[in-house]
């Protein structure tokens, strides 16, 4: 009888040593590391946001509207960080607002990449007058401002949180596209392509088995990029009515409901503000550390 640790095949015996190198070169940037540990308490309010919340995040303390924050003249340790107009407490909106944000990122990203990757792959490996449509095409997306194109197209779909996350998606999808082309139009001339075709493999096969595994690197660093960047595309589609609709705690909705209370009551747009300023910040600063150890050319020897 074989030995179990016989039996692996090789790509399993030097997965964790690519785990390790992998660690290594992104645990190199320190910026990366914070970011990473922010982005994982992040995610843990996402999950777990209502039932850490020390309040319902919808429910009306109409004695206690415009609260300041505790250390504030006025403040209560009921409401730490204060309440808004409507007398909801802050801290909890913004703990289950994570939630939201968090669900933005995912979703966006998750339908940008999918789609991106396909037609990416489809523009890779068809004949050149198909990959040039495919191409003019996102040119002509790209030539649009993206908050203005994710705007046009909310205000046709009719202004949701759901509609703002389609939007944004699509508006993002071409960086996809051009990213997957150009990583594939860089693999298929290589031998290990050619070898594979040599063998009979079908086209499914090349474009997701043979070559899509080798052009992860970049599209993962991109990935994490664009998640910073659909926080920040609903929280300005919320601020401008046009994403999540009151009285959901987005943080982005947040600031539109607390604007006309700046100069009154600066809690209620300062809290939100820096909510996402520090989680687009920390998925910036994780961005890098992903593209420092996962591109090779900017590996450290």
């Amino acid at each position: 009888m074989t030995d179990a640790t016989t039996s692996q095949t090789p790509v399993d015996q030097d997965r964790p040593g690519r785990l390790r190198e992998f660690w290594f070169y992104f645990s190199e940037n320190k910026g990366a590391v914070i970011g990473l540990w922010i982005f994982v308490g992040f995610a843990f309010l996402a999950f777990f946001g209502p039932w850490i919340a020390p309040h319902d995040a919808t429910e009306q303390y109409r004695t206690a509207t415009l609260q300041p924050p505790v250390w504030q003249e006025g403040g209560s340790w009921k409401h730490i960080l204060g309440t808004d107009p409507l007398g909801r407490d802050m801290l909890s909106r913004l703990i289950v607002g994570a939630r939201y944000s968090f669900f933005v990122g995912v979703i966006v990203v998750s339908i940008a990449a999918t789609g991106g990757i396909i037609i990416g792959l489809i523009a890779g490996f068809s004949p050149k007058w198909i990959d040039s449509i495919i191409m003019r095409i996102m040119d002509i997306v790209l030539a649009f401002p993206s908050l203005l194109l994710a705007l046009v197209l909310v205000a046709i779909l009719g202004p949701s949180l759901t509609n703002a996350m389609i939007a944004i998606a699509i508006v993002l999808q071409p960086h996809y596209v051009r990213l997957t082309r150009a990583s594939v139009l860089s693999e298929r001339q290589k031998d290990y392509v050619t070898s594979a075709r040599v063998a009979g493999a079908g086209i499914f096969r090349l474009m997701f088995i043979t070559v899509l595994p080798n052009c992860l690197a970049p599209i993962i660093v991109q990935a994490a990029l664009s998640f910073s960047t659909a926080i920040l595309d609903a929280a300005a589609l919320g601020f401008l009515g046009m994403g999540a609709q009151p009285p959901t705690p987005e943080w982005g909705t947040m600031l539109a409901e607390a604007r006309e209370f700046i100069l009154r009551a600066w809690w209620v747009v300062t809290f939100p503000g820096i909510a996402i300023l520090v989680t687009v910040l920390a998925i910036n600063l994780m961005g890098d550390g992903l593209r420092d150890a996962l591109d090779p050319k900017l590996k450290r020897s």
